[in-house]
């Protein structure tokens, strides 16, 4: 197949974005198809820049707002210069931003190029964790109770309680979030998330255990247990820095609890409407009971990333998992 692999962009997320093109470029390239990288802010990576392109490692912090908005140009000029004209899919390692925002899907639907993950409905909606949530409960998929800014902040401390979750309603990676222990510290949370967002979220704190579990054509694949080292959620840094969490794939749980809880992360997919792959988000309370935490519609896609670690537990490498999503998209 001609692959071009999309990545990077302005969004807070680039970093990880391009962290996860890397490897899905080099393991399509290396089973033999032809493989192109695109920096969708910056353009093409050539042949002479791929090296260094391909060692790429996530920093600890996400890049600042300024320097993202000083990448631009990236994508028009190609399309212009026909390098799409032979390209049978693009793989989007895109994360966060326009890139999973049902921006770039909308796009490459009106240019008539197929492409990995959600169409742009879901994918938009998915971004949106205000509209994903409403989905949710629409379709009796238990998630936490929330709040959207602007809201009286003493009646969101009654309704939801203490600790609660602030973070920006469009955003990924844990980016602009905070957990609110005092209620003398939430305006200030709430103006850190809208450095990232116009729109703000607040969100009931689910005490216990958080978990993952990837969805791929329709079948939900193993439980994965998250276990932070560096914080007590699962934010920026133990995401992505070395030895910040660990990740237990399958999760130790009983068949049954592990069972409904995938059944509960398939019943979150179906109700954002979600065709292809994805990965879902849970956390158990210690008394067992499960709430879908959000939809991750182009989750990472390294290795080592949560749904790669779920798909190989059901027996599907790295490079199968990567040509399985290319197959899905040419067969949409």
């Amino acid at each position: 197949m001609n692959i071009a692999v999309l990545f990077g962009g302005q969004s807070s997320e680039r970093d990880v974005s391009i962290a996860s093109a890397a490897q899905v470029f080099k393991v399509l390239r290396d089973r033999g198809h032809n493989v192109i990288a695109i920096d969708t802010a910056t353009g093409l990576i050539k042949p002479q820049d791929e090296e260094a392109f391909l060692s790429s490692k996530v920093p600890p912090l996400p890049p600042d707002t300024d320097s993202l908005k000083m990448m631009t140009g990236g994508l028009l000029p190609l399309i212009a210069q026909g390098i799409f004209k032979n390209i049978d899919v693009c793989f989007l390692a895109l994360h966060g931003g326009k890139g999973e925002n049902g921006a770039m899907q909308g796009f490459l639907d009106i240019m008539g190029i197929p492409y990995t993950g959600p169409s742009h409905t879901p994918s938009a909606c998915c971004m949106d964790k205000d509209i994903s949530k409403m989905m949710f409960v629409r379709n009796g998929v238990p998630t936490p109770e929330w709040l959207m800014m602007p809201t009286d902040l003493d009646a969101a401390v009654r309704k939801l309680g203490l600790p609660l979750i602030v973070k920006p309603n469009k955003e990924g990676s844990t980016v602009g979030l905070t957990v609110v222990k005092k209620q003398e510290d939430l305006q200030k949370a709430v103006e850190t998330a809208c450095k990232y967002d116009t729109e703000v979220m607040l969100e009931k704190f689910i005490p216990g255990r958080e978990f993952t579990v990837g969805i791929l054509d329709g079948q939900a694949l193993a439980v994965g247990e998250i276990i932070p080292k560096l914080s007590e959620i699962f934010d920026f840094q133990s995401k992505y820095m070395p030895g910040g969490a660990e990740e237990i794939f399958p999760a130790p749980l009983s068949s049954a609890v592990s069972d409904r809880m995938r059944s509960i992360a398939l019943a979150a997919a179906k109700a954002a409407k979600i065709e292809n792959y994805c990965r879902v988000d849970l956390r158990m309370t210690p008394e067992g009971e499960i709430y879908v935490l959000e939809i991750n519609t182009l989750p990472g896609m390294t290795a080592t990333s949560l749904l790669p670690q779920s798909a190989a537990k059901m027996g599907i490498s790295f490079g199968d998992l990567c040509e399985k999503i290319c197959a899905m998209a040419l067969k949409r």
